[in-house]
């Protein structure tokens, strides 16, 4: 007979979970402004840097806003959103992020690089696909991510490498877990969407002429301006 072990819960799992509670329960309402981080600390009688995760996997569930020099606030929140996984926002702790990052630096500026002189004309059509899907999503942050990972997947796929296209498969399900709801708080406003758009466009643009230097240069702008973004989230965490 098999038994599963039981895995200890963290302290700022079990931070979320009573925050979640009060939540429902109607303790909280939208638009009140929450304890600061360190009365928080005190009134759970835990260190601040669980409050500090618990409220990161909150704001990613789209439960709390941050406001830079105000404080944290209850957002307008749809109840439907607390069917969300907790484990999936808290995999958004900074150090997953940073190395997510430096890994898809390493994998995609390079297989950009390697699409522009390897690819068919076949494999430019799932590319200008996703990047229609982009156009199309007008605000709809799921439709969104996934043809930005559609996109970032039919580049390695066009690479036709066939270790590089398993290493970026093997990531593709933490890139999505981990991002989606930091990407819909921080990337998909207007503004955003159309920045992301023009960045994926140059890429394409690049791959698609065989211009390898401009396709590794255009991917790693792309991925720095997105890790730009994300460090007023890290900062704030880090504080």
């Amino acid at each position: 007979m098999g038994y599963k072990p039981i895995k200890a819960r963290k302290i700022y799992e079990e931070v979320t979970d009573s925050l979640l509670e009060m939540l429902r329960t109607g303790q909280f309402e939208p638009g009140d402004k929450l304890d600061s981080v360190e009365q928080l600390a005190k009134n759970f009688s835990v260190g601040r840097s669980a409050i500090r995760e618990a409220l990161s996997g909150l704001r990613a569930m789209g439960l709390v806003e941050m406001r830079q020099g105000e404080g944290t606030f209850i957002t307008l929140f749809d109840p439907s959103k607390f069917s969300l996984p907790v484990a999936t926002a808290l995999l958004m702790k900074r150090e997953d992020i940073k190395e997510l990052s430096e890994v898809r630096k390493i994998l995609e500026v390079g297989a950009a690089g390697s699409a522009s002189m390897n690819h068919y004309a076949e494999d430019l059509l799932p590319m200008k696909q996703a990047l229609q899907a982009m156009q199309d999503a007008n605000g709809e942050g799921e439709v969104g991510e996934k043809a930005d990972l559609d996109f970032h997947l039919a580049i390695a796929n066009a690479t036709h490498n066939q270790m590089l296209i398993n290493l970026m498969s093997s990531v593709s399900d933490i890139m999505v877990e981990s991002m989606r709801e930091t990407r819909r708080l921080l990337l998909y406003s207007e503004e955003g969407m159309t920045t992301l758009y023009k960045e994926h466009q140059l890429i394409f643009d690049a791959i698609q002429s065989g211009q390898s230097e401009k396709a590794q240069k255009h991917m790693l702008d792309h991925l720095l301006g997105v890790e730009g973004v994300l460090s007023e989230y890290l900062d704030y965490t880090n504080e």
